[in-house]
């Protein structure tokens, strides 16, 4: 009786239908040392072929989350881009707008006579389109003395 063992009390009892009966577990030494593995080429073909497959498999799913991460960042930086045109489309027009109330010319005839400039006379003013017959020749600026009436 000394290679049977009663069961210990840190195991579960487990009731049985004979209730006046211990379980009783026998205990096998195994001793596999002497054991030698025989490689088996077709098991060893099919692992290699399932390793290949689950290396094909694992690039094709980084593939496609690589491209739909990448497609979820461009879209981020298109409405960030269409948000900034929006932006730049309303500035532009601001300054449309200010660039129309400054040429005005009411404007600036005001601001004009507030510096105590004068209406230009009769031939003062001479249009460069219309000065030279030939458009192809060279314009040169010159400078023509103008005699200040003072109104005051």
């Amino acid at each position: 009786m000394a290679a049977a063992a009663i069961q210990p009390a840190s195991l579960p009892r487990r009731r049985s239908f004979w209730t006046g009966t211990p379980e009783v577990y026998f205990t096998k030494a195994i001793d596999n040392s002497r054991l030698v593995k025989v490689e088996d080429p077709r098991r060893t073909r099919e692992m290699r072929q399932f390793g290949v497959a689950l290396g094909c498999l694992f690039l094709f799913v980084m593939a496609y989350a690589f491209q739909h991460f990448k497609a979820i960042e461009y879209g981020y930086k298109i409405e960030s881009l269409k948000s900034q045109r929006d932006g730049l489309v309303e500035m532009n027009r601001a300054l449309r707008l200010e660039e129309a109330s400054l040429r005005d010319p009411e404007r600036i005839d005001r601001m004009a006579r507030e510096l105590g400039l004068q209406s230009p006379q009769a031939g003062q003013v001479m249009r460069m389109d219309t000065a030279l017959p030939e458009a192809s020749s060279s314009v040169m600026a010159s400078l023509t003395p103008v005699s200040v009436v003072s109104t005051r």
